[in-house]
């Protein structure tokens, strides 16, 4: 193991055992060790990986982690329950769980809230303070680092807050290194945090941590307002999955504090690569990104407005509070009808097109921009129908790759209930009409399948291009009862995705623009020339 990090500050990471209680996340012991890899790579500190002896997937990952793992930066730990009342620690199998687990930290969960050891423990208070001292001082008799994640803590200080700090003391003096003030209910506020995380580290001359949900919306500020207090041991889950509405987000939570506190807690260069770990992580729980995360998500440094974009023409800085690239994210320019000339420019400049001096050509396209927007387009989400709209105007004619005489697309209702979707296209490529039929699960399917068997022997670059998803929204009409759809495309060909845009009288229509441009913008990509 090597560069490990300072441990005077501890970045913990429960995303395998905590934020695997979200709603919607299955890991498998693969998808385990696929994100304990991410977490390593990353650089934290400490990597707890379930609870071992409580269900077979968590004793198989230790076992398979411990072969197959060769942790560079990060320590695995084992969580559990202190002893069982009135039982020994060295015979509590729960216990021996731990140890056999091979891990060299373990993390114990202890209640610290007087009624939850009465009513849910069924036990005495005095009872629980020996089960926090005798499970500690056994583990640490048998060479294992021990944390211990008072549950309930803020709750329980509220109600009792002697006994609260009993429970710390007890933990610390037994040999705990670290003891973690748990906000399990996540009700408390930033403020409140820091009053209490101060009191209980004068008062006990323990080492403190913080283990914050997000159910009032704070558990990143809760975290940091415990590091204002004086805690050293910040718990966290990768994109803040968790239980309920999650916990506090690792990735917010290692900016700020290396970004914004100047704290260095992972590897040099590590921060860099924090937006790819963050997407990667989210790829194997099988969630989408989140586009709206702070640092990560892909519109974190987009902008929008024209008065955002004349002041970045100037200085990036003035409407960004960190350089992207420093969390491995960009800046992106989004074109709408809130565009004015220094968008365009911007955005040009971001898609390699030098728009130059020429304030007629910018001017022009804004316009047309507008125009469409107000049509029903929309170019923030797709910027390949962007990207040709802009060297339209460049060149002063479209990039075409072939013109479309007509199409047509049949939906036969059959007497058994299934349904035909029958596709005739008559194009003109490279100087040859071509009329070609396709069917396909529905009518767009089909005309898009109808597309391919007429140009693929002429431009045999489409065979590498897929479509990946397809959306359709009805806006608003503007003539009585009648709407307009608009339909979002997005084509990959293996090298990139990009996402076009198409607005008709009805989805058929609108899904034959989206694909056109999808078609056109992939042989461009594809370094194709036009030939009409």
């Amino acid at each position: 193991m090597k560069d490990l990090p300072d441990d005077g500050f501890h970045v913990f990471d429960t995303t395998l055992r905590d934020g695997a209680q979200r709603e919607g996340i299955n890991l498998t012991v693969a998808d385990k060790l696929t994100i304990a890899r991410h977490l390593d790579d990353f650089g934290v500190g400490f990597i707890e990986g379930g609870w071992p002896g409580a269900n077979p997937r968590d004793t198989e990952f230790f076992a398979r982690a411990r072969a197959e793992i060769d942790f560079q930066h990060a320590q695995l730990v084992a969580f559990g329950a202190t002893r069982k009342a009135g039982a020994r620690a060295e015979d509590d199998r729960q216990v021996k769980a731990l140890l056999e687990s091979g891990a060299p930290v373990i993390t114990l969960v202890a209640k610290s809230h007087d009624r939850h050891v009465e009513l849910a423990l069924r036990t005495t208070l005095e009872e629980n303070l020996a089960m926090v001292r005798d499970t500690v001082a056994y583990l640490r008799s048998q060479g294992r680092r021990v944390f211990l994640d008072c549950e309930h803590f803020f709750d329980g200080y509220r109600a009792n807050a002697d006994y609260a700090k009993q429970v710390v003391s007890a933990a610390h003096e037994a040999g705990a290194e670290v003891v973690i003030l748990c906000d399990t209910n996540g009700g408390m506020l930033p403020g409140q945090i820091e009053a209490v995380v101060r009191t209980v580290r004068a008062d006990t001359g323990a080492r403190l941590g913080i283990h914050a949900q997000d159910d009032t919306g704070c558990a990143v500020a809760n975290t940091l307002a415990a590091v204002d207090a004086g805690a050293t041991h910040v718990q966290c889950t990768a994109n803040g999955y968790g239980e309920r509405v999650g916990n506090a987000n690792l990735f917010p939570v290692v900016a700020a504090l290396e970004l914004k506190y100047g704290r260095r807690v992972l590897p040099e260069g590590a921060l860099e690569e924090m937006t790819r770990i963050s997407h990667a992580i989210a790829e194997v729980v099988n969630l989408t990104p989140s586009t709206h995360q702070p640092y990560v998500g892909v519109s974190a440094f987009a902008h929008k407005a024209g008065l955002h974009a004349s002041a970045i023409k100037v200085d990036p800085d003035l409407y960004q509070h960190i350089d992207p690239e420093r969390v491995g994210n960009t800046m992106r320019m989004l074109v709408s009808d809130m565009a004015g000339r220094a968008s365009i420019e911007l955005k040009g400049k971001e898609l390699g097109i030098d728009l130059g001096d020429d304030r007629a050509l910018v001017g022009r396209i804004v316009e047309r921009v507008k125009e469409r927007e107000l049509a029903g387009y929309t170019y923030e989400a797709a910027d390949a129908s962007f990207e040709l709209l802009l060297r339209q105007e460049v060149d002063g004619r479209p990039r075409r790759y072939f013109r479309v005489e007509s199409w047509r697309a049949i939906v036969e209702d059959r007497p058994d209930g299934t349904h035909a979707n029958e596709a005739t296209v008559k194009l003109w490529a490279k100087g040859e009409r071509i009329v070609a039929t396709a069917e396909g699960n529905g009518p767009v399917n089909a005309l898009d399948r109808a597309l391919r068997v007429g140009l693929e022997r002429i431009y045999p670059q489409l065979a590498t291009m897929e479509l990946v998803d397809y959306k359709v929204r009805i806006l608003e009409g503007k003539h009585g009862t009648e709407s307009t759809t608009r339909v979002l495309v997005s084509t990959a060909d293996g090298q990139g995705e990009w996402s076009t845009v198409g607005v008709g009288e009805n989805v058929i229509a609108a899904s034959w623009q989206a694909l056109d441009d999808a078609y056109a913008y992939g042989l461009l990509r594809a370094g194709v020339d036009p030939q009409e």
